[in-house]
Protein backbone atom coordinates (compact mmCIF):
# COMPACT_ATOMS: atom_id res chain seq x y z
CA UNK A 1 0.00 0.00 0.00
CA UNK A 2 2.63 2.83 0.73
CA UNK A 3 4.63 1.73 -2.50
CA UNK A 4 1.38 2.67 -4.66
CA UNK A 5 0.63 5.91 -2.06
CA UNK A 6 4.54 6.94 -3.09
CA UNK A 7 4.07 5.94 -7.09
CA UNK A 8 1.16 8.13 -6.97
CA UNK A 9 3.07 10.98 -5.24
CA UNK A 10 5.49 11.00 -8.03
CA UNK A 11 2.62 10.87 -10.46
CA UNK A 12 1.41 14.23 -9.23
CA UNK A 13 4.59 15.69 -9.02
CA UNK A 14 5.45 14.68 -12.63
CA UNK A 15 1.94 16.23 -13.62
CA UNK A 16 2.44 19.39 -11.93
CA UNK A 17 5.80 19.59 -13.55
CA UNK A 18 4.34 18.86 -16.85
CA UNK A 19 1.46 21.60 -16.51
CA UNK A 20 4.13 24.04 -15.63
CA UNK A 21 5.81 23.07 -19.06
CA UNK A 22 2.73 23.39 -21.21
CA UNK A 23 1.93 26.75 -19.48
CA UNK A 24 5.28 27.77 -20.34
CA UNK A 25 4.74 26.88 -24.09
CA UNK A 26 1.48 28.33 -23.92
CA UNK A 27 2.21 31.25 -23.05
CA UNK A 28 5.15 31.74 -26.36
CA UNK A 29 2.76 30.87 -28.28
CA UNK A 30 -0.13 33.51 -27.69
CA UNK A 31 2.83 35.89 -27.78
CA UNK A 32 4.09 34.36 -30.87
CA UNK A 33 0.65 34.79 -32.60
CA UNK A 34 0.20 38.42 -31.86
CA UNK A 35 3.51 39.44 -33.94
CA UNK A 36 2.64 37.38 -37.01
CA UNK A 37 -0.90 38.57 -37.04
CA UNK A 38 0.03 42.02 -37.14
CA UNK A 39 2.53 41.72 -40.01
CA UNK A 40 0.17 39.95 -42.20
CA UNK A 41 -2.46 42.66 -41.63
CA UNK A 42 0.67 45.01 -42.25
CA UNK A 43 1.14 43.45 -44.85
CA UNK A 44 -2.24 44.16 -46.67
CA UNK A 45 -1.96 47.21 -46.94
CA UNK A 46 1.15 46.88 -48.93
CA UNK A 47 -0.12 44.05 -50.95
CA UNK A 48 -2.35 46.33 -51.88
CA UNK A 49 -0.28 49.28 -52.96
CA UNK A 50 1.65 47.12 -54.84
CA UNK A 51 -1.34 45.79 -57.17
CA UNK A 52 -2.23 49.03 -57.85
CA UNK A 53 1.23 50.15 -59.11
CA UNK A 54 1.00 47.04 -61.54
CA UNK A 55 -2.57 47.96 -62.01
CA UNK A 56 -1.24 51.15 -63.38
CA UNK A 57 1.67 49.89 -65.22
CA UNK A 58 -0.73 47.36 -67.21
CA UNK A 59 -3.13 50.32 -68.10
CA UNK A 60 -0.35 52.03 -69.57
CA UNK A 61 -0.45 51.69 -73.15
CA UNK A 62 2.32 48.88 -74.35
CA UNK A 63 2.68 47.51 -71.01
CA UNK A 64 0.68 44.72 -70.51
CA UNK A 65 3.26 43.10 -73.20
CA UNK A 66 5.64 43.44 -70.23
CA UNK A 67 5.70 40.17 -68.53
CA UNK A 68 6.41 37.68 -70.78
CA UNK A 69 3.89 34.99 -71.67
CA UNK A 70 3.59 31.52 -70.03
CA UNK A 71 3.58 28.30 -72.27
CA UNK A 72 0.57 27.08 -73.42
CA UNK A 73 1.99 23.26 -72.71
CA UNK A 74 1.38 21.81 -69.98
CA UNK A 75 4.47 21.36 -67.92
CA UNK A 76 5.79 20.71 -64.71
CA UNK A 77 3.42 22.26 -61.63
CA UNK A 78 5.83 23.20 -58.55
CA UNK A 79 4.26 23.78 -55.34
CA UNK A 80 5.24 25.36 -51.90
CA UNK A 81 3.63 23.84 -48.95
CA UNK A 82 4.37 25.87 -45.49
CA UNK A 83 4.19 23.56 -42.15
CA UNK A 84 6.07 23.01 -39.18
CA UNK A 85 9.62 21.78 -37.74
CA UNK A 86 8.04 21.67 -34.62
CA UNK A 87 5.54 18.52 -33.09
CA UNK A 88 2.58 19.67 -30.47
CA UNK A 89 0.21 21.73 -33.57
CA UNK A 90 -2.27 18.89 -33.69
CA UNK A 91 -3.53 18.59 -37.06
CA UNK A 92 -1.58 21.11 -38.57
CA UNK A 93 0.32 19.50 -40.82
CA UNK A 94 -1.57 16.96 -41.91
CA UNK A 95 -4.11 19.30 -42.94
CA UNK A 96 -2.21 21.40 -45.08
CA UNK A 97 -0.53 18.27 -46.58
CA UNK A 98 -3.68 16.52 -47.24
CA UNK A 99 -5.22 19.48 -49.07
CA UNK A 100 -2.22 20.01 -51.20
CA UNK A 101 -2.10 16.83 -52.33
CA UNK A 102 -5.74 17.11 -53.13
CA UNK A 103 -5.20 20.12 -54.96
CA UNK A 104 -2.34 19.25 -56.89
CA UNK A 105 -4.04 15.44 -57.77
CA UNK A 106 -6.43 17.49 -59.50
CA UNK A 107 -3.90 19.23 -62.01
CA UNK A 108 -2.27 17.94 -65.35
CA UNK A 109 0.81 17.30 -65.86
CA UNK A 110 3.50 16.23 -63.42
CA UNK A 111 4.30 17.43 -59.83
CA UNK A 112 7.16 19.05 -57.97
CA UNK A 113 6.97 20.19 -54.62
CA UNK A 114 9.08 21.84 -51.88
CA UNK A 115 8.40 21.67 -48.20
CA UNK A 116 8.94 24.30 -45.79
CA UNK A 117 9.07 22.28 -42.20
CA UNK A 118 10.12 18.96 -41.73
CA UNK A 119 6.77 17.57 -40.19
CA UNK A 120 5.12 18.63 -42.97
CA UNK A 121 7.75 16.84 -45.08
CA UNK A 122 7.27 13.79 -43.46
CA UNK A 123 3.54 14.03 -43.92
CA UNK A 124 4.10 14.47 -47.95
CA UNK A 125 6.26 11.86 -47.90
CA UNK A 126 3.80 9.45 -46.98
CA UNK A 127 1.89 10.00 -49.72
CA UNK A 128 4.05 9.57 -52.13
CA UNK A 129 4.27 13.01 -53.71
CA UNK A 130 7.45 14.06 -55.57
CA UNK A 131 9.66 16.18 -52.93
CA UNK A 132 12.02 18.53 -54.66
CA UNK A 133 13.65 20.21 -51.18
CA UNK A 134 13.03 21.12 -47.93
CA UNK A 135 13.31 24.27 -46.43
CA UNK A 136 13.40 25.51 -42.53
CA UNK A 137 10.57 27.66 -41.08
CA UNK A 138 11.94 30.91 -39.88
CA UNK A 139 11.22 31.27 -36.41
CA UNK A 140 11.12 34.71 -36.06
CA UNK A 141 9.40 37.62 -38.14
CA UNK A 142 12.81 38.69 -39.40
CA UNK A 143 13.99 35.18 -40.32
CA UNK A 144 10.81 35.55 -42.94
CA UNK A 145 12.84 37.34 -45.53
CA UNK A 146 15.82 34.97 -45.77
CA UNK A 147 13.43 32.09 -46.44
CA UNK A 148 11.62 34.11 -48.78
CA UNK A 149 14.87 35.23 -50.83
CA UNK A 150 15.62 31.45 -50.80
CA UNK A 151 12.93 30.32 -52.87
CA UNK A 152 13.14 32.88 -55.05
CA UNK A 153 16.57 32.39 -55.59
CA UNK A 154 15.98 28.82 -56.18
CA UNK A 155 12.37 28.52 -57.82
CA UNK A 156 12.48 31.62 -59.85
CA UNK A 157 15.13 33.87 -60.89
CA UNK A 158 14.48 37.06 -62.63
CA UNK A 159 15.99 37.86 -65.76
CA UNK A 160 15.33 40.90 -68.48
CA UNK A 161 15.28 39.85 -71.98
CA UNK A 162 14.68 42.69 -74.65
CA UNK A 163 13.18 44.91 -72.13
CA UNK A 164 10.47 42.25 -71.21
CA UNK A 165 10.85 40.83 -67.53
CA UNK A 166 11.34 36.69 -67.94
CA UNK A 167 11.63 34.04 -64.80
CA UNK A 168 14.27 31.52 -65.34
CA UNK A 169 13.86 28.33 -62.90
CA UNK A 170 17.18 26.76 -62.15
CA UNK A 171 17.04 23.24 -62.31
CA UNK A 172 13.38 23.54 -63.27
CA UNK A 173 12.94 24.84 -66.94
CA UNK A 174 9.83 23.19 -67.52
CA UNK A 175 7.79 24.43 -64.66
CA UNK A 176 4.68 26.24 -66.33
CA UNK A 177 2.68 26.91 -62.42
CA UNK A 178 3.61 27.44 -59.07
CA UNK A 179 1.17 27.03 -56.24
CA UNK A 180 1.22 27.90 -52.82
CA UNK A 181 -0.31 25.78 -50.12
CA UNK A 182 -0.69 27.22 -46.31
CA UNK A 183 -2.69 27.21 -43.11
CA UNK A 184 -4.80 30.43 -42.82
CA UNK A 185 -6.37 31.55 -39.67
CA UNK A 186 -9.96 31.51 -39.25
CA UNK A 187 -12.50 33.29 -36.42
CA UNK A 188 -13.52 30.72 -34.30
CA UNK A 189 -11.62 27.89 -36.54
CA UNK A 190 -8.38 28.13 -35.51
CA UNK A 191 -7.35 27.72 -39.27
CA UNK A 192 -8.10 26.53 -42.89
CA UNK A 193 -6.34 25.34 -45.56
CA UNK A 194 -5.84 27.86 -48.97
CA UNK A 195 -3.53 27.58 -51.94
CA UNK A 196 -2.52 30.68 -54.39
CA UNK A 197 -1.53 30.71 -57.74
CA UNK A 198 1.82 32.55 -57.74
CA UNK A 199 2.08 32.13 -61.50
CA UNK A 200 1.82 31.82 -64.62
CA UNK A 201 2.01 36.01 -64.34
CA UNK A 202 -0.25 35.11 -67.65
CA UNK A 203 -2.93 37.75 -69.70
CA UNK A 204 -5.56 36.41 -67.13
CA UNK A 205 -3.84 37.99 -63.68
CA UNK A 206 -2.55 41.43 -65.97
CA UNK A 207 -6.39 41.81 -66.83
CA UNK A 208 -7.22 41.56 -63.39
CA UNK A 209 -5.11 43.75 -62.17
CA UNK A 210 -5.97 45.98 -64.89
CA UNK A 211 -9.63 46.08 -64.36
CA UNK A 212 -8.51 47.32 -60.22
CA UNK A 213 -9.85 50.75 -59.84
CA UNK A 214 -8.09 53.66 -58.78
CA UNK A 215 -9.08 54.91 -55.29
CA UNK A 216 -8.72 58.71 -55.80
CA UNK A 217 -9.78 60.72 -58.71
CA UNK A 218 -6.30 61.78 -59.59
CA UNK A 219 -4.60 59.91 -62.79
CA UNK A 220 -1.56 57.93 -61.92
CA UNK A 221 1.74 58.16 -63.80
CA UNK A 222 4.45 55.84 -63.71
CA UNK A 223 7.64 57.38 -63.02
CA UNK A 224 10.59 56.20 -65.23
CA UNK A 225 11.09 53.60 -67.61
CA UNK A 226 7.94 51.32 -67.36
CA UNK A 227 9.62 48.39 -68.20
CA UNK A 228 12.20 48.67 -65.04
CA UNK A 229 8.75 49.94 -63.26
CA UNK A 230 7.27 46.82 -63.76
CA UNK A 231 9.84 44.50 -62.92
CA UNK A 232 10.64 45.91 -59.73
CA UNK A 233 6.68 45.82 -59.14
CA UNK A 234 6.76 42.05 -60.18
CA UNK A 235 9.38 41.25 -57.41
CA UNK A 236 7.24 43.32 -55.00
CA UNK A 237 4.14 40.88 -56.00
CA UNK A 238 6.06 37.85 -55.80
CA UNK A 239 8.07 38.72 -52.60
CA UNK A 240 5.15 39.41 -50.31
CA UNK A 241 2.78 37.15 -51.52
CA UNK A 242 5.48 34.52 -50.23
CA UNK A 243 6.10 36.43 -47.34
CA UNK A 244 2.42 36.80 -46.65
CA UNK A 245 1.60 33.38 -46.80
CA UNK A 246 4.59 32.35 -44.67
CA UNK A 247 3.18 34.85 -42.18
CA UNK A 248 -0.14 33.39 -42.27
CA UNK A 249 1.38 29.95 -41.44
CA UNK A 250 3.03 30.94 -38.52
CA UNK A 251 0.43 32.63 -37.30
CA UNK A 252 -1.97 29.90 -37.81
CA UNK A 253 0.63 27.36 -36.54
CA UNK A 254 0.96 28.85 -33.48
CA UNK A 255 -2.87 29.46 -32.90
CA UNK A 256 -2.58 25.85 -33.64
CA UNK A 257 -0.16 25.36 -30.87
CA UNK A 258 -2.12 27.12 -28.46
CA UNK A 259 -4.88 24.99 -28.61
CA UNK A 260 -2.87 22.35 -28.20
CA UNK A 261 -1.56 23.60 -24.85
CA UNK A 262 -5.24 24.56 -24.16
CA UNK A 263 -6.61 20.81 -24.66
CA UNK A 264 -3.05 19.71 -22.67
CA UNK A 265 -3.92 21.49 -20.06
CA UNK A 266 -7.34 20.48 -19.17
CA UNK A 267 -6.22 17.21 -19.55
CA UNK A 268 -3.44 17.76 -17.01
CA UNK A 269 -5.92 19.35 -14.75
CA UNK A 270 -8.79 16.27 -15.09
CA UNK A 271 -5.48 13.60 -14.40
CA UNK A 272 -4.36 15.74 -11.47
CA UNK A 273 -7.64 15.75 -9.70
CA UNK A 274 -7.98 12.05 -10.42
CA UNK A 275 -4.80 11.14 -8.94
CA UNK A 276 -5.19 13.42 -6.01
CA UNK A 277 -8.51 11.61 -5.97
CA UNK A 278 -6.91 8.21 -6.19
CA UNK A 279 -4.12 9.71 -3.43
CA UNK A 280 -6.72 10.58 -0.58
CA UNK A 281 -8.63 7.33 -1.00
CA UNK A 282 -5.69 5.01 -0.66
CA UNK A 283 -4.24 7.09 2.42
CA UNK A 284 -7.73 6.81 3.69
CA UNK A 285 -7.88 3.59 3.22
CA UNK A 286 -4.88 2.90 5.14
CA UNK A 287 -5.58 4.98 7.96
CA UNK A 288 -9.10 2.95 8.25
CA UNK A 289 -6.83 0.20 8.26
CA UNK A 290 -4.21 0.63 11.01
CA UNK A 291 -7.60 1.92 12.92
CA UNK A 292 -9.11 -1.56 12.88
CA UNK A 293 -6.03 -2.87 13.19
CA UNK A 294 -6.31 -0.65 16.45
CA UNK A 295 -9.74 -1.54 17.34
CA UNK A 296 -9.36 -5.07 16.85
CA UNK A 297 -5.83 -5.22 19.18
CA UNK A 298 -7.74 -3.17 21.58
CA UNK A 299 -11.00 -5.68 21.43
CA UNK A 300 -8.60 -8.29 21.49
CA UNK A 301 -6.66 -7.30 24.67
CA UNK A 302 -10.20 -6.40 26.69
CA UNK A 303 -11.13 -9.94 25.86
CA UNK A 304 -7.74 -11.51 27.04
CA UNK A 305 -7.96 -9.06 30.42
CA UNK A 306 -11.94 -10.96 30.77
CA UNK A 307 -11.10 -14.37 30.43
CA UNK A 308 -7.95 -13.89 33.15
CA UNK A 309 -10.82 -12.69 35.55
CA UNK A 310 -11.98 -15.24 38.22
CA UNK A 311 -15.57 -16.70 37.99
CA UNK A 312 -17.90 -16.03 41.27
CA UNK A 313 -20.10 -18.76 40.98
CA UNK A 314 -21.63 -17.91 45.08
CA UNK A 315 -24.91 -15.70 45.73
CA UNK A 316 -23.06 -13.29 47.37
CA UNK A 317 -23.95 -14.13 51.09
CA UNK A 318 -22.30 -15.41 53.72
Amino acid sequence: MSDTTASLRRKIEGARDLRAVVSTMKALAAASIGQYEKSVHALDGYYRAVQLGLSVCFRTSGSAAAVAGQKKDVGITGAVVFGSDQGLVGQFNDVVADYAVQTLAALPGKKKIWAVGERVHDRLALTGMPLAGLLTVPLSIRAITPLVGQILFQMLVPEQVDGDVQWKREGTNEMSQLYLFYNSSRAGAVYAPVHQRLLPLDAAWRRDLASLPWPTKNLPEVIGGSPATLQALVREYLFVSLFRACAESLASENASRLAAMERAEKNIDQLSTDLHHMFYRLRQSKIDEELFDVISGVEALAGAEQARRPVDSGDGWD
